[in-house]
């Protein structure tokens, strides 16, 4: 019912709906053709312990068993890989980096999902640069991975641990090819919209609201002056009746009747 009520009031004021609509198109039309698209590549690290573990032989004639890294996982590269994600996302190293909110390009370092709560899910870094160009993405990823390489050897070189035990990061994927993504300009259109849509709606309803009274306003003087008009005799009216004369009374004939008044009495 409501729905048919609301079609019905976009048809009676489709001259308010119609365009408010076509505003509603244009603009989204501007907001997808106005924003850029942006091209996004991604990186994937891998940290690994040394093939003689983290520790030293106390014998450098007896040297401990090497070990493949790639079998060698434990709980310490989840908690270094959770050091390096918190360290690439404070606020003062993305200044470092370069990277301002209006400007061209835009990194993330991250888990692989958006749960920021959990970061230790394993010895594994990802990467993403954002550019306007290709070039640009590649660029920023690539500075983003140094950067990590960096902040890994600084933090090992505080804690004071044996070079022999350095974890190392390798490119377990490199970052890929940088492809435009369309999601900005989508969702800002969409956006612009549903607004536009939402404002449609509101113009039809606000001019229906208002139609009622303004009618009734309008209507008063005219309707009590139309009144007047109708209840006033037109000019010409009594032309073509004859005028009668009074009846003129004479005063003998009261004279008589008030005589025979006082004969019967």
């Amino acid at each position: 019912m409501d729905f048919w009520a609301t079609i019905l009031v976009l048809l009676r004021r489709w001259y308010v709906a119609l365009p408010a609509f076509l505003a509603a198109v244009a603009t989204a039309f501007y907001s997808y053709s106005t924003i850029p698209v942006t091209y996004t590549t991604t990186a994937v690290l891998l940290l690994t312990a040394p093939p003689g573990g983290g520790t030293l032989p106390p014998d450098p004639d007896q040297p401990a068993p090497r070990v493949n890294p790639l079998l060698n996982f434990d709980h310490g590269l989840d908690v270094a890989a959770s050091i390096l994600i918190s360290v690439m996302s404070t606020p003062d190293m993305v200044a470092e980096m370069g990277v301002t909110s209006e400007g061209p390009t835009s990194y993330a370092v991250t888990n692989g999902t958006n749960n920021l709560e959990s970061l230790a899910t394993g010895p594994l870094v990802f990467v993403e640069g954002e550019g306007q160009t290709p070039e640009e993405a590649t660029r920023i990823a690539r500075k983003a991975i140094d950067q990590v390489k960096e902040e890994l050897d600084v933090r090992q070189r505080q804690v004071q641990a044996p070079e022999g035990t350095y974890i190392t990061i390798s490119e377990a994927v490199p970052p890929t090819t940088p492809g435009p993504q369309q999601g900005r300009k989508l969702r800002s259109a969409a956006a612009a919209l549903g607004l536009g849509v939402i404002a449609s709606l509101c113009a039809s309803f606000a001019a229906e609201s208002l139609s009622g009274p303004l009618r009734a306003r309008l209507a008063g003087p005219l309707g009590r002056a139309g009144r007047r008009l109708r209840r006033r005799p037109p000019d010409g009216a009594g032309a073509g009746r004859p005028e009668q004369d009074p009846v003129p009374v004479s005063s003998g004939s009261s004279g008589a009747s008030g005589s025979s008044g006082r004969t019967g009495s």
